[in-house]
């Protein structure tokens, strides 16, 4: 078994920068796409998609999925907590911006560093550290305050799908860390979300009258193609990997750069409302980072 590390690396800090940025330029992709492809049909396609690539990787690298291991209902829980997580986000993108939803989406890192240590001892925050972490989330939400009044193109209705969506991504992180699904490989616990995801979202998609359209455009196709191969296959299985190996609190508190990123690309690609409050947020995110991933002074 690999060992735990206590302190995000090299390899896992530029892993990490790599996800948020894919991640914040995610949310932008699928709310252009909304247009042509209905929410859930289009997180149908992806999800099928990426458990299908999954697969074929794990054939490939002789990973089992389906071998007896203990791991069955914490999967399943998991699994749950992950779909319901992105129903959130894909219904939500159709009433709130991409950048106000990636905000609320990355209040995870509270139900993170408040439940799990109830659990993981060691993952316990010391006093800085919750400085730290408190300095990040104000920061992505003065990065948007403008917003919060109503306006920025969004309803109170986006945002508290988006507010769920970041509860129920922070719970799938407890339920990994808690149960002992860490252990597993990185493969099979990924397999476990997006194979009950790919199962319900179909029938979710039905349920809500979406036309199920496949004449696609090159844009629409390529925006698929991301979706699946980048976001639903390769980063999500880098995180899952990660989460085996460094603190979840750590890595959590890391991704506050998504929704800046998020701020950027809506700003460059859907015009979407951006002020001068974004430079102090990312003075705030770094700050935040430096202190949640501070070592401990050695007595």
């Amino acid at each position: 078994m690999t060992a735990r590390k206590a302190h995000l690396d090299t390899l896992a800090i530029s892993l990490l920068l790599v996800c948020c940025l894919f991640w914040g330029f995610q949310q932008v992709l699928i709310k252009a796409t909304i247009s042509e492809i209905p929410p859930m049909f289009q997180a149908s396609l992806r999800l099928i998609g990426a458990t299908v690539l999954l697969g074929l990787w794990c054939l490939w690298r002789g990973v089992p999925l389906f071998r007896r291991d203990g791991s069955l209902w914490a999967g399943l829980l998991a699994g749950a907590l992950f779909g319901a997580e992105f129903a959130c986000i894909y219904l939500g993108l159709q009433y709130t911006t991409a950048s106000r939803l990636t905000v609320f989406l990355y209040t995870s890192p509270f139900w993170v560093a408040l439940l799990v240590p109830l659990w993981v001892k060691s993952e316990k925050l010391r006093g800085l550290q919750w400085v730290g972490l408190l300095s990040a989330f104000v920061a992505v939400v003065f990065a948007l305050r403008e917003g919060f009044t109503g306006g920025a193109g969004s309803t109170a209705y986006g945002d508290m799908l988006a507010l769920l969506a970041g509860m129920l991504w922070g719970l799938t992180t407890v339920v990994i860390r808690a149960t002992g699904l860490a252990k597993i490989s990185a493969e099979k616990l990924l397999f476990y979300q997006l194979a009950v995801s790919a199962l319900a979202f179909p029938a979710l998609s039905l349920a809500l009258g979406e036309a199920w359209v496949w004449q696609f455009s090159p844009f629409a196709i390529t925006s698929l193609a991301l979706q699946t191969v980048m976001g639903a296959f390769a980063s999500y299985l880098a995180w899952m990997w990660m989460l085996g190996r460094y603190p979840a609190t750590k890595l959590s508190v890391f991704v506050f750069f998504t929704p800046l990123f998020a701020l950027l690309f809506g700003l460059l690609w859907l015009h979407e409302s951006v002020t001068r409050s974004l430079l102090t947020a990312l003075a705030l995110v770094a700050v935040g980072i430096v202190l949640v991933n501070r070592k401990p002074a050695v007595a």
